[in-house]
């Protein structure tokens, strides 16, 4: 595809187009299906960035290598998981038209102002440097799920709500049963203790 050998497709000058909400990169980067492995980059730098803004920091106690592992392993299940239940609401409730990977990629390159978390060690302004990156991707993802779904503004943010509604709800679900299996395990294990 010729798309991705063009130097606007490079990784640092699609992540810089994110941050600076340029709607087109979000159209482009949702039509390039070659684009999945730079988002899955973005999601790792990000990781890492805010990993390393952590350690440095003093947040991070114990295994740092283990840690940063870690918060790479679940950035990447999080970013895999919110875009599906993104996709799912958007699709089937909101009339948004996309597909998984449209999804992935667009919200994956959202993430491209967290790498500003690399920062988070600074006394004072790394907090404030976290908060806005924070909002920051707030906004970009808003902009993602908007080109990747092709819906208005308004639907856009009954997809955020119903998703963060949807993610709670089985998060709820999981915690009260797995709760309930722990605190079964942890009854008969006691019980059997003399």
């Amino acid at each position: 595809m010729a798309l991705a050998s063009t130097p606007s497709a490079s990784l640092p000058d699609r992540m810089l187009r994110a941050a600076r909400l340029n709607v087109p990169l979000y159209e482009e980067v949702e039509a390039d299906t070659t684009a999945t492995t730079q988002a899955l980059t973005v999601v790792v730098l990000v990781a890492l960035a805010t990993g390393i803004g952590n350690a440095i920091a003093g947040a991070s106690r114990g295994n740092v290598v283990g840690a940063l592992i870690g918060g790479i392993i679940a950035a990447l299940i999080g970013w895999a998981v919110w875009s599906f239940v993104t996709y799912f609401v958007g699709t089937r409730f909101f009339g948004g038209v996309a597909t998984y990977g449209e999804v992935l990629r667009t919200l994956g390159f959202a993430e491209s102002p967290g790498v500003l978390t690399i920062l988070s060690f600074i006394p004072i302004l790394g907090g404030i440097i976290s908060f806005v990156a924070g909002i920051w991707v707030i906004v970009t993802s808003f902009i993602a799920i908007r080109q990747a779904l092709d819906i208005s503004n308004g639907k856009t943010v009954g997809v955020i709500v119903v998703g963060i509604l949807a993610i709670v709800i089985v998060i709820a679900i999981i915690s009260a049963l797995f709760g309930s299996i722990f605190a079964l395990g942890f009854l008969a294990g006691g019980a059997a203790r003399p």
